[in-house]
């Protein structure tokens, strides 16, 4: 097989580990490949996450397994790479855990090198060393073992002869990691006891390692193969052989977070999604970001444009949340004005986070309600002359109508215009309605009225209501939970302030408390 000049300048193949299953675990170098690629092969344990780096225009081509099966065969991957790379094309082979590491990853080079393709292997975090870690059992240690053996357990239990040395595995002290060894598990235990290896050797399991979803099973070198039989425990998984196991008791980290093993859907704005997410992961929660609102501008901007052309003459300006502030000075760029044109105008905000949206402005607020709802504003403005003031309230196109005839009582000319709309998108995510139909979401997020009106409008009442049966809800606060009730949502969770940092803490509080 040849290629042109021109091809053979273009074109490039970068084999990449995507890592053990966190895609926080890929290099800063594997993120840049991904991104420059024309074309994305991927793997069964690459994380699909990892696709998110992907150039919009990239071709996107799956080489994993489907219904546990190989898609393709490796022969069939290897000429796959190659065909498209002599397109003149960038290829990242996107591969999990490392690529020289039990991952074939040498075969496809020696592929790309007889057919004079160029490559670069960028190196991942192996599954042996990554599982492990996430297990809590650092496989060597000082004080227990200063060697580390990786072994496929791939193995057939009915070949005549093994690659592995068993007598050399067995008969040293150190730490032995194996790959793919699940169905194996008798086999492995077995010769490694009779090759000299103490029954009451530590192993532990670890299946789908680094993952939200992460399972770790503990026995001996006697027991373990009994114990997968009896709990069902399936692969992708590594053995960890050896005296460091002990070691999880103090070490473990990952698996014990107080979310871990929950599964909660978040539905905020796909464009606001990102803070919250990362507190519930850092939890330990497995994020599906769900989300049933979009924030658009206003169907016009005539209101707004008008309030900003007359801005020196308002007393007050109120902001209720980070949009109004984004949405306000958005208008206020476009007008060709920036924040010195609200000159004498005070500034009341709802929350510290609102006060601090105002902050890359230049912005202090004379006045932070401590009660992040719309009565909050009115209570904080209660002793403050406003009869006659002129008062400008940017709102969302849903804000209930408190501020404005709450401050009218005090005798206040209050502008309303609205600076944004809460729209509903036309569906949810791809496998969202599958993973609510297989009951593995534990808990389900609303931050705002809109968020659980629009999931009811998105999928009908009657159906919203059957979906989340038996589903934790957690509400930001006290007019969000009144629309759960209106649909006919039990609310569970409800935090006193109402942050998205009070929410998490009090979803703590829920799943950690005795059942």
């Amino acid at each position: 097989m040849t290629m042109s000049t021109a091809s053979r300048t273009n074109c490039l193949v970068y084999l990449i580990g995507a890592g053990p299953g966190d895609p926080g675990l890929i290099t800063v170098r594997g993120r840049e490949c991904i991104a420059r690629a024309d074309v994305v092969i991927y793997d069964y344990l690459a994380n699909d996450e990892l696709l998110s780096f992907a150039r919009p225009d990239a071709e996107l081509i799956y080489a994993g397994k489907v219904g546990g099966q190989h898609n393709r065969a490796q022969w069939q991957i290897n000429e796959l790479l190659v065909r498209k790379a002599l397109e003149g094309r960038i290829v990242a082979r996107l591969k999990g855990g490392d690529p020289f590491v039990f991952g074939r990853g040498g075969e496809e080079c020696e592929a790309l090198v007889t057919a004079g393709v160029p490559f670069e292997v960028v190196p991942g975090v192996t599954a042996g060393i990554g599982a492990a870690a996430y297990a809590g059992i650092p496989l060597t240690h000082r004080n227990v073992t200063t060697s580390v053996a990786f072994v496929t357990g791939h193995e057939s239990p009915g070949k005549k002869s093994s690659d592995i040395d068993w007598e050399g595995l067995s008969l040293g002290s150190g730490t032995v990691v194996f790959y793919m060894g699940v169905k194996s598990l008798p086999h492995i235990t077995e010769n490694l006891m009779a090759h000299g290896r103490r029954a009451d050797t530590p192993v532990a399991l670890v299946r789908w390692g680094t993952r939200p979803e992460q399972e770790v099973l503990v026995g001996t070198l006697a027991d373990i193969a009994d114990k997968v039989r009896r709990t069902g425990f399936k692969a992708p998984a590594i053995t960890v052989v050896g005296e460091v196991v002990r070691l999880r008791k103090t070490l473990r980290w990952f698996d014990n977070r107080p979310l871990f093993g929950r599964s909660i859907m978040v539905t905020r704005a796909a464009d606001q999604a990102g803070e919250f997410s990362v507190m519930l992961r850092s939890l330990g929660a497995r994020v599906l970001e769900c989300p049933t609102i979009a924030i658009a501008p206003p169907e016009s901007w005539d209101d707004l444009d008008s309030a900003i052309s007359r801005i020196d003459t308002f007393d007050w300006a109120i902001f209720t949340s980070f949009n109004a502030v984004r949405f306000f000075f958005q208008r206020l760029d476009a007008a060709g004005r920036d924040s010195r044109a609200l000159g004498a105008c005070r500034i009341c905000v709802v929350g510290p986070k609102t006060a601090e949206a105002l902050a890359p402005y230049g912005i202090r607020p004379d006045l932070v309600a401590a009660d992040y709802k719309g009565e909050g504003v009115i209570e904080a403005l209660r002793d403050v002359p406003l009869a006659g003031k002129r008062v400008l309230f940017p709102k969302g196109d849903r804000a209930r109508d408190v501020i404005p005839t709450g401050l009218a009582a005090f005798g206040a000319h209050v502008e309303a215009p609205v600076a944004y709309r809460n729209a509903a998108p036309d569906a949810l995510p791809a496998g969202t309605i599958e993973e609510l139909e297989d009951r593995r979401i534990h808990c389900v997020t609303f931050t705002s009225s809109s968020t659980v009106q629009n999931l009811a409008a998105i999928l009908g009442e009657n159906r919203m209501l059957h979906l989340l049966e038996g589903v934790i809800i957690a509400s930001i606060g006290p007019i969000t939970s009144r629309s759960c009730r209106e649909l006919g949502l039990q609310v569970h969770i409800e935090p006193q302030e109402y942050t998205l940092a009070a929410l998490t803490a009090e979803m703590v509080r829920h799943f950690s408390a005795p059942a």
